[in-house]
């Protein structure tokens, strides 16, 4: 792939996920020398919202109709806003957009087809839900009531709605238009979902994935001016089979994260209801009122263990933060930070305020744990509790360990030395979920696998009545320790 300039990554802040920066417009492109032009000048002419820049990343698709040079040129007018990209040979729809996804640099991103079917003027409203802080995703639907809409095929029609019919079956959304090109989503999440399609198949896809994220999407009504086949349409019954086969394998298949920091183990772990209720309850009896949990990820515990009468969740992943910040902004008395365990400086302002922190599944991901664990204790006000949960035994240590990041497992005294050096006064120290330790140990050590198969974790959670009764009567240690410690009730702020 030639590309007009090299590309600059921008990351996304997660106070930025109510505020858009810069809109990127990505655009495939494969033969479409007749309405290219037109559409990118009313793409660079559309209105956005005051504060709002742009940029467009087109991909030629491996056009053989003079469609290249007229985007060359129109790039080479517009150096500032357009950045255009090539594939040799033609890939595919979704194979384009997952080029102009890894170049694009703003913090909002939405599909632009390049054939004049979509009007970029509805730009604003789409971004509206977003920038009031509502939506991740904001699909633009046909089927919704608008101004006009041309009239056109009824097949076509009724198998659109078949196929979003049949992915609202599988994902249990209630969308009108899952076959629409524009989809606007945030950049970092649509960066960090992998798109194995590479034609028309992204868009079921891409709604599947979105929904096992727990994304929020919204509709808006779009006019729509559809294309006939003699005008250059391109998608074909064949691309409508495919969709069928591509909703039911992303229903069978979580495949959600492009993998760097173990986000598609922690995903399946956050599915597993029963599991995450059964350790919240383990933990319930020592939880007070005022409560910081570090390392929520999306909230699985949270949800357990609230109402409170104060309630930070933090995380250090933006992803997750981004996810907390949303989905909890209703709830009376929760609010989200992001805190890194090790990093002293962001305790400052949270000094002797808790009267119980939950750190579970976080210690083992720090180089520095002594240091975490006494950023703990300032954070405690005088007798208030620590609740850590902790992998046990570092014999267990494996692929799956690797994969999540962690740097140890703990063994009690360890566990039990390091707490006590922070200053805490160790209250309880117990086993969690031995009924895991086979399981764990047959996938990290003897099979190395790199994440829980789906099916076996369903039937692992379905057990957890069973296996909460026997748990405590089997005759080994567990695959967690926890630990409650209590700071001294007459500890000084410092």
């Amino acid at each position: 792939m030639a590309t007009m300039e090299s590309t600059t990554r921008n990351s996304v802040s997660a106070d930025d996920t109510t505020a858009c920066q810069k809109l990127s417009i990505l655009i495939p492109v494969y033969n479409e020398r007749f309405t290219a032009r037109h559409l990118i000048e009313k793409v660079l002419a559309a209105p956005l919202s005051e504060g709002v820049d742009r940029e467009l990343i087109i991909v030629d698709d491996g056009s053989t109709d003079g469609t290249r040079e007229i985007l060359y040129r129109l790039a080479e007018s517009n150096r500032s806003t357009i950045r255009l990209f090539f594939h040799k040979e033609n890939r595919g729809k979704a194979a384009a957009v997952r080029t102009a996804i890894e170049h694009a640099t703003g913090t909002v991103c939405i599909i632009q087809d390049a054939d004049l079917e979509y009007d970029p003027h509805e730009y604003g409203a789409l971004l509206r839900p977003i920038l009031e802080g509502d939506a991740d995703v904001v699909y633009g639907s046909r089927f919704l009531p608008s101004q006009r809409r041309r009239v056109l095929y009824f097949w076509h029609s009724l198998g659109n709605r078949f196929i979003t019919l049949l992915s609202n079956l599988f994902t249990n959304l209630n969308l009108t238009d899952v076959e629409t090109c524009y989809k606007m989503v945030r950049t970092e999440i649509l960066k960090s979902i992998p798109i194995r399609s590479n034609r028309f198949g992204m868009e079921p896809e891409l709604t599947a994935k979105l929904a096992k994220r727990g994304c929020r999407i919204f509709e808006v009504p779009v006019s729509y001016r559809g294309r006939t086949y003699q005008e250059g349409k391109k998608i074909t019954w064949r691309d409508g089979v495919k969709a069928v086969a591509t909703i039911f394998y992303f229903w069978l298949v979580d495949d959600v994260y492009n993998e760097e920091y173990g986000h598609t183990i922690l995903h399946s772990l956050s599915k597993a209801h029963r599991f995450n209720r059964w350790m919240a309850d383990e933990i319930r009896p020592w939880v007070g009122n005022s409560v910081l949990e570090i390392g929520a990820g999306i909230g699985n515990i949270s949800l357990q263990l609230l109402p409170r009468d104060e309630y930070v969740v933090s995380d250090v992943d933006s992803l997750h933060l981004n996810y907390l910040k949303h989905n909890f902004a209703t709830r009376p008395g929760v609010s989200s930070a992001k805190i890194d365990l090790e990093q002293t400086s962001d305790f400052a302002s949270f000094e002797g305020r808790f009267d119980t922190i939950v750190c579970l599944n976080v210690l083992e991901h720090i180089r520095n744990d002594q240091t975490s664990l006494e950023n703990i204790y300032s954070a405690l006000r005088p007798g208030g509790r620590a609740i850590i949960l902790v992998p046990r035994g570092q014999w267990m240590l494996g692929t799956l360990d690797v994969v999540l990041g962690h740097f140890r497992r703990y063994t009690e005294t360890e566990l039990v030395d390091k707490a006590r050096a922070a200053g805490l006064t160790v209250e309880r120290l117990f086993s969690f979920n031995r009924v895991g330790v086979f399981p764990w140990f047959l996938n990290a050590r003897i099979l190395r696998r790199r994440y829980f198969g789906k099916v076996q974790l369903k039937i692992f959670d379905s057990l957890i009545v069973l296996f909460r009764l026997i748990d405590r009567f089997l005759p080994w240690n567990g695959l967690s320790l926890i630990l409650v410690a209590r700071k001294p009730t007459d500890a000084k702020l410092q």
